[in-house]
């Protein structure tokens, strides 16, 4: 399996906790994290990386297998962060790797061939050590993000271009990101961009039960756009 040669690559990555208003309510999240898939899927995402790091086992495999079976014959792949026996059993597509993960390599022998192998980095020296091993990388913390504490050391838009020409695969960029940031990442040679709240509300909904869930199709059209006018004006 490869990955889409379109630009950009653009990675929904989940939160249930952040997407759902309330919570603790495993039941009433799992359906507003299904949804929010449904609607990237029929938006054309590229990719989903389901990051629900605090399910057991069986609740995770459970999500996956129905978030996989929505993109079932689309063109959205299904990786599920970090966890190899929960992706080959539930239907992915293939994992994303934490850059304290299991090295790719050793991922790749777990998976079956086809599976898209995905890993995380923070430096050059880590993106020309994983590339041999992957069919791409998420590079970050590009810019400010809440999901990182303020003193968290970000890579910039200079460290992302210095990862994008050291490796032969392809650099999503992550942290941050916004549709008008697009352009500056095109110019840094990222591939595309991978996010959280770039796929949410702003703000939870003041009844505390709805999903910050928005119009995903929005979202990537403009995406598309603005990254690509900015690859027309290179």
């Amino acid at each position: 399996m490869t990955l889409p040669d379109r630009r950009p690559l653009l990675c929904l990555v989940t939160d249930r906790r952040r997407l759902f208003a309330a919570p603790g309510r495993f039941e009433e999240s799992r359906v507003c994290l299904v949804e929010q898939a449904r609607r990237a899927v029929e938006a054309g995402i590229d990719l989903i990386q389901i990051r629900e790091r605090d399910l057991d086992a069986v609740d995770l495999a459970a999500v996956v297998a129905e978030i996989a079976a929505l993109a079932r014959g689309s063109a959205t792949k299904v990786l599920v962060n970090d966890r190899v026996d929960i992706a080959v059993a539930s239907g992915a597509d293939g994992v994303h790797l934490r850059a304290d993960s299991i090295p790719p390599e050793a991922a790749r022998q777990l998976l079956p061939a086809w599976m898209l192998v995905g890993r995380s980095v923070h430096t050059r020296d880590e993106a020309v050590a994983a590339a041999p091993h992957v069919d791409f990388l998420i590079a970050g913390t590009v810019f400010p993000t809440p999901s990182k504490p303020a003193e968290a050391r970000r890579l910039g838009v200079e460290g992302l271009s210095e990862i994008a020409r050291a490796v032969p695969v392809p650099v999503i960029a992550i942290g941050g990101i916004t549709v008008e940031a697009m352009p500056t990442l095109a110019a840094a040679g990222a591939a595309g961009a991978a996010a959280i709240g770039l796929f949410m509300a702003p703000r939870a909904p003041r009844d505390g039960r709805s999903c910050r869930a928005v119009d995903v199709r929005d979202v990537v059209s403009r995406s598309r756009a603005l990254f690509d006018s900015r690859k027309a004006a290179s």
